[in-house]
């Protein structure tokens, strides 16, 4: 029952329009972030494997290219421009705006891979809406590959430059022992004091590898992968993961099993992923006992 000073329910069919047009946003802003990978493939590659690369450390201890620099102040470029109310949290530059509304960048995930000139590296590209990431897009230049997904939307790839997109999903292995592990390093498991639970996983899972940086978690929104588990992770390094391995049906938290926000990150198709935590969560159990 309802009085004349409260406002009646929604009914379905405005419901509806409140997601399409929610749904016609999200999909101008994941425009937008393919736009901005393009522009940040495009600055990458001019200077990929050029034999003046300019390179510094930076006070903890990880490689910044001329590279990533050029990038990441193209991609700020750009969203100024097109979105000029939203923030923007870079790996390089750091935190420039505020508000509900935030994009994060990684101009160049896998930089020592790039220094080096390997062509496992790429762009990650995020908006965030009020903490949560709800568009992606890891683009890989020098492989020729691009992956993207967003909140509703659904995720996608191409195999190749200008190629038709098609439509991508996890796996739908069900077992560990019939599932593929990749992790980024034995060093960043030892150096979280979890290398004994990475030793553990890899007995019980088919196959591991370490395929590293933001090409573990395409893969698995690709079904080709099946887990993927890292450490010592900051926002610009997993936010655009997320939007497409759930857009793709995976499951994405820290390895605890919680948000994420410790730095650490577990994805899995998600059929896999209360086996997955209850073996990395093994020594936490002995050290209550």
């Amino acid at each position: 029952m309802t009085d004349a000073t409260t406002p009646p329910e929604p009914d379905q069919t405005e419901r509806d329009a409140e997601a399409d047009l929610d749904d016609l946003a999200l999909d101008n802003d994941l425009a937008l972030a393919l736009e901005l990978a393009d522009l940040a493939d495009r600055a990458a590659m001019d200077r990929f494997r050029a034999v003046d690369l300019r390179v510094d450390t930076k006070p903890d201890r990880t490689f910044v290219t001329e590279a990533d620099l050029a990038v990441e102040r193209a991609v700020r470029e750009l969203v100024a421009q097109r979105r000029p109310g939203d923030g923007v949290l870079g790996e390089e530059y750091g935190t420039e705006g505020s508000g509900a509304r935030q994009w994060i960048v990684d101009p160049i995930d896998g930089t020592a891979n790039f220094l080096r000139g390997v062509p496992v590296w790429g762009a990650l590209i995020a908006l965030t809406v009020d903490g949560v990431p709800v568009v992606g897009v890891a683009s890989m230049p020098a492989l020729g590959r691009r992956w993207w997904g967003a909140q509703g939307l659904g995720a996608f790839t191409t195999d190749a430059p200008g190629a038709q997109p098609r439509a991508i999903r996890v796996s739908s292995v069900g077992e560990l022992a019939d599932a593929s592990l990749s992790f980024q390093s034995i060093a960043q498991w030892r150096d979280a004091g979890r290398l004994d639970r990475l030793l553990a996983l890899g007995e019980r899972v088919w196959r591991d590898r370490a395929y590293g940086d933001l090409w573990s978690y395409c893969l698995l929104a690709e079904g080709l992968v099946d887990v993927v588990a890292e450490f010592d992770l900051k926002p610009w390094d997993i936010a655009a993961a997320v939007p497409i391995v759930e857009a793709a049906g995976g499951r994405v938290t820290s390895t605890g099993g919680a948000a994420l926000g410790d730095g650490s990150a577990l994805a899995t198709n998600g059929r896999l992923h209360d086996a997955v935590l209850e073996v990395l969560g093994g020594d936490r159990a002995s050290d209550r006992a």
